[in-house]
């Protein structure tokens, strides 16, 4: 997922408008890789059961996937998006999202992992799911 965290990065190098908000640049993420398997756990669980949201099956929720993967948090958000095959591709999508784009700029984030799972029987085949963090 080196992609993925260089397109995530470059991204946050440049400050930019989300929507109407202005968000200056901010630093580079590191990739965390509790954050990686909470991640790949939503992706997977969209992928095999053929549905986008971020309420899981189950039930579960960003929080509940983060603290059982071991991760201990102040601050969380998640991006998830469905249907690119690429990372690239994917980022631009969330740019052009007011709040997805404000969470991938935010400083107050430290830590980011994520995944992308693919299912050619789903309706999107990709899944992509990133979760960002500070501890």
């Amino acid at each position: 997922m080196g992609d993925l965290l260089a397109a995530i990065n470059a991204v946050r190098a440049q400050a930019r408008s989300c929507g109407s908000t202005a968000m200056p640049a901010a630093s580079a993420l590191s990739w965390n890789s509790a954050l990686a398997s909470a991640a790949a756990g939503h992706s997977a669980d969209m992928a095999a059961n053929n549905f986008f949201d971020h309420v899981g099956t189950g039930g579960s929720t960003l929080t509940s996937r983060v603290n059982a993967a071991g991760y201990a948090w102040s601050a969380l958000a998640e991006n998830i998006a469905a249907g690119n095959s690429t990372a690239a591709a994917t980022v631009s999508q969330w740019v052009a999202s007011p709040s997805h784009c404000q969470a991938m700029m935010s400083a107050t984030y430290v830590h980011v992992g994520g995944s992308c799972m693919y299912n050619a029987s789903a309706t999107y085949r990709y899944y992509w799911t990133i979760d960002l963090g500070r501890p």
